[in-house]
C-alpha cells in the first residue's frame, strides 16, 4: 500500500476519520483550558569543608565529609536524605506540600546541589523554595550532630543560586494537550482502516460471482502504480538512524526521540494499515522474533506498572514512558522485518543498503580520528536539540576516539563490529562477485580498520568474536590468506599510526591485571546496584528510569536490565541474543548453498558480538545500536523463514521422491 492508497482510504471513511479527529481536537483544547498552569522554582547550593579542617576530615571524626576533599560522597547522602520519607514528611509539616526534587547540578563534578519545586501557585512555589533550601542545611547540620562530630568540623551549605522567580512550565502542559489530540488522530485513523477491512471483506463477498474482465482490468490499474513496501520505510529509517546524529531528537522525547525513531513508529502505522486492508500478511515461519519480542514488551509493561506503584519521583516517570516509546520503536523495526518484507531479494538488498551506510559512518570515523575533532559537533538541524548537555571529543592516550555519527565511540565501535559479518559476507557472495574488489571489499576494509581507531576493549573484543566466529569455517586457502592479511593489517597499523596498537595492549593488560581505572569503576558499581535489585528483584524498578542523573552509570547492560526490568527483563534480553545465535545455526543448517551458508554464520557471529558486547556497555540504552540490534534480529528471523518455505518437503505416500534441488553455487 502506498501513500496515495492510504489517503484514499481515509478519505472515503471520512466519516470515521473526522468526528474523532474533532473529539481529540476538543478534548485538548478542554485540557487546554481546565488543567492549571504549573510553576517551577530552583536554587542551587554548595557544600563547603569546615574552616577548621587542616587536614583530611576523617582524622577529625566527621565520617560524612569523608570524600577525599571533593565532598561529593557527602552532598549524595544529602541527597539520599532530603529525597527520603522522613524529609517529606518533616518538609510537609513545614509547608512544602507541592512536589520536589533534589539532585546534583547539571554539568558539575562537585558537590553543587540544585533544589526544584513544582506547583500551581506562584507565590507559594517560591515560599517552598526558600523552605527547601534552609531545611537542606539543617538537614545536613542534623546529620553530622547524630554523628557526634564537633560543631567546627562541620561540613556547611553555602547558597550560590538564591530561589529563583517560579517560571511557568508550558511544555508540560503542551505535551499533554499534544497527546490527547494525537490519541484521537491516531484512533480516527485505526478505526478507519478497520472499517475499510471490515467494508472490503463485504465487497469481497459480493464480487466473488463478478466477471474475470473486470477483476483483470483492476489488477492491471493497481499495477501501474509503484507500492511502498516495507524495505523502502526501513531504508528511510536507516538513513536518519546513520546519517543525523544520535544526540539530536524532538524536544521533550529525550534520547528516544531521534528522527529514524519517529520514522520507525509511522512506519508500523503504515505496516498496520496494509494489514488492516487484507494487503499484507505475515509470512509463515517468522514468528520467533515476535514471540521473543513479545516477551520483552511483557517485561517492559510490568515493570512500567512497578514504576508506578512505588512513588517514584517526575523524572522517573517520564523516563518510564520514554521507555515505553523506545519499545514501540523496537517493535516496530521487527514487524516492519518479519512480516512487512515478503521478497527475499528486498531483504537482500535492505542488508546491503545497512552494510553501505555504515562503511560512509566509518569513513566519517577516520575524519574524526585523524583530525581530533568531532563531527556531530558541527551539526545542527532546525527543530532538533541534542539530548545531551554537551558533546565533546573524548581522548584516550594520545588518540582522539570518534563517534562519527553515534553518540559515544562505544556505540561507534559496537555498531561497527555488530554488521561487520554481513559485510564480509556480502564481499564473499557469490552474486556479487561481477563487481569490482573495491565495491565488494571496500566496507568491509572501511569498517574493520575503523574498530581499532576507538581505542577500546569493546571493539576490539567484537572484532576478534568476528574473526574466531567466520574465519574457521572457510576453506583453508580462504582461511590462511585472511589470517595473513590480519597480521599485514596490525602491521600496517603499527607504522602509519606509531603507538595505537601499544595503547590497545596496554589496556587489556591492565585489564587483565585488574589496574585498569576504568575496570575497577565498574566493579564498584556492581556491588552499588546490588540494593537496588533487592527493592524490585523481579519487574524492576522501570525502563529508562535508572539514568544517571539520578543514580549512576552501570556500563553494563546485564546489570541495567536488571535494575530496570528485574528478573523478567534479563530473561527476555537474554532470550532475545539466544535467538540471534539460534536463528544463525538454523540458517546454517537449512542452507542449501554455501553463500547461506556463509549468511547465516553472520547472523551467529552479529548475535553473539551483541551478547559480549553488553557485558561492557549499556547497549539498548544507544540508539543506532538497538536499531540495529533489533533489525538483524528480526532480518535473521525473515530469512530463516525464507529457507524454511523453500526447504523441499517431506516425502510422504503421494509424493515419495523429493523435489531437484537447484545445483551448488561453487565458491573459490
Amino acid at each position: 500500500m502506498n501513500i496515495g492508497e492510504i489517503g484514499a482510504v481515509l478519505r472515503r471513511r471520512w466519516y470515521v476519520m473526522v468526528p474523532l479527529t474533532l473529539i481529540g481536537l476538543l478534548a485538548g483544547l478542554h485540557l487546554y483550558r481546565s488543567v492549571p498552569v504549573s510553576y517551577q522554582s530552583q536554587s542551587s547550593v554548595a557544600l563547603l569543608d569546615s574552616t577548621a579542617v587542616a587536614e583530611l576530615a576523617p582524622a577529625f571524626g566527621n565520617p560524612i565529609a569523608n570524600a577525599g576533599g571533593s565532598l561529593v560522597v557527602t552532598a549524595d547522602v544529602l541527597i539520599r536524605t532530603l529525597s527520603g520519607a522522613d524529609a517529606a514528611r518533616d518538609l510537609h509539616g513545614l509547608g512544602v506540600t507541592d512536589p520536589y526534587t533534589v539532585g546534583f547540578a547539571a554539568n558539575t563534578s562537585g558537590p553543587l546541589l540544585t533544589l526544584t519545586v513544582t506547583g500551581t501557585d506562584r507565590a507559594k512555589v517560591l515560599q517552598e523554595t526558600n523552605t527547601l533550601t534552609v531545611f537542606a542545611g539543617e538537614q545536613l547540620g542534623a546529620l553530622q550532630a547524630a554523628a557526634k562530630v564537633e560543631p567546627a568540623y562541620f561540613v556547611q551549605t553555602a547558597p550560590v543560586v538564591l530561589p529563583q522567580t517560579p517560571r511557568p512550565q508550558l511544555k508540560s502542559r503542551y505535551q499533554q494537550v499534544l497527546a490527547v489530540v494525537i490519541a484521537g488522530v491516531t484512533a480516527g485513523f485505526t478505526l478507519s482502516f478497520v472499517t475499510e477491512s471490515v467494508v472490503a471483506a463485504l465487497r469481497r463477498r459480493r464480487e466473488a460471482s463478478a466477471p474475470t474482465g473486470a477483476a483483470r482490468t483492476r489488477g492491471r490499474r493497481r499495477a501501474r502504480i509503484r507500492e511502498l513496501d516495507a524495505t523502502a520505510i526501513l531504508t528511510g529509517y536507516l538513513v536518519l538512524a546513520f546519517f543525523i546524529p544520535s544526540n539530536l531528537t524532538l524536544p521533550g522525547l529525550g534520547g528516544v526521540g531521534t528522527p529514524a525513531n519517529v520514522w520507525a513508529l509511522l512506519g508500523l502505522f503504515w505496516y498496520l494499515a496494509t494489514w488492516m486492508t487484507g494487503r499484507i500478511r505475515p509470512p509463515a515461519g517468522t514468528r520467533l522474533p515476535r514471540v521473543v519480542v513479545w516477551l520483552l514488551a511483557v517485561s517492559v509493561l510490568a515493570s512500567y506498572l512497578a514504576n508506578a506503584s512505588r512513588g517514584s519521583s517526575h523524572k522517573e516517570v517520564l523516563g518510564a514512558d520514554r521507555g515505553l516509546i523506545g519499545l514501540l520503536v523496537w517493535v516496530s523495526l521487527v514487524v516492519l522485518v518479519t512480516a512487512g518484507i515478503q521478497d527475499r531479494a528486498r531483504l537482500d538488498v535492505l542488508l546491503r543498503r545497512a552494510v553501505v551506510m555504515a562503511a560512509v559512518v566509518a569513513a566519517i570515523g577516520y575524519y574524526d580520528f585523524f583530525t581530533a575533532t568531532n563531527i556531530a559537533e558541527r551539526i545542527s538541524i532546525p527543530g532538533l536539540r541534542s539530548s545531551v548537555a554537551q558533546i565533546t571529543a573524548m581522548d584516550r592516550g594520545a588518540f582522539t576516539r570518534p563517534r562519527s555519527t553515534t553518540a559515544q565511540p562505544l556505540e561507534f565501535g559496537g555498531m561497527l563490529a555488530l554488521l561487520l559479518p554481513f559485510a564480509v559476507q556480502q564481499a564473499f557472495d557469490p552474486v556479487r562477485r561481477h563487481l569490482s574488489g573495491l565495491r565488494r571489499w571496500g566496507a568491509v576494509a572501511l569498517m574493520g580498520g575503523a574498530l581499532p581507531l576507538t581505542v577500546s576493549r569493546t571493539s576490539i573484543i567484537g572484532a576478534l568474536i568476528v574473526v574466531l566466529v567466520m574465519v574457521p569455517r572457510w576453506k583453508p586457502q580462504r582461511r590462511w590468506t585472511a589470517i595473513g592479511l590480519l597480521l599485514g593489517s596490525v602491521a600496517c597499523f603499527k607504522v602509519l599510526v606509531p603507538g595505537l596498537i601499544g595503547t590497545i595492549t596496554t589496556l587489556f593488560g591492565s585489564f587483565l591485571s585488574n589496574s585498569d581505572s576504568s575496570t575497577q569503576a565498574r566493579t564498584v558499581k556492581y556491588s552499588a546496584i546490588v540494593p537496588y535489585l533487592e527493592e524490585h528483584p523481579l519487574f524492576g524498578r522501570g525502563l529508562g528510569t535508572f539514568t544517571p542523573d539520578l543514580y549512576f552509570f552501570t556500563d553494563n547492560q546485564y546489570m541495567l536490565t536488571l535494575a530496570e526490568m528485574g528478573l523478567l527483563g534479563l530473561v527476555a534480553l537474554l532470550a532475545l541474543f539466544l535467538t540471534g545465535i539460534h536463528q544463525g545455526g538454523a540458517i546454517r543448517r537449512l542452507a542449501a548453498s554455501e553463500s547461506d551458508r556463509e549468511l547465516g554464520q553472520a547472523y551467529f557471529a552479529s548475535a553473539l558480538v551483541a551478547l559480549v558486547s553488553s557485558a561492557t556497555f549499556d547497549a539498548l540504552s544507544f540508539p543506532m545500536f538497538a536499531g540495529l540490534f533489533f533489525l538483524t534480529i528480526a532480518a535473521g528471523g525473515s530469512h530463516l523463514g525464507f529457507l524454511r518455505r523453500a526447504a523441499p518437503k517431506p516425502p510422504t505416500v503421494e509424493s515419495p521422491c523429493p523435489p531437484l534441488t537447484p545445483p551448488r553455487v561453487p565458491v573459490p
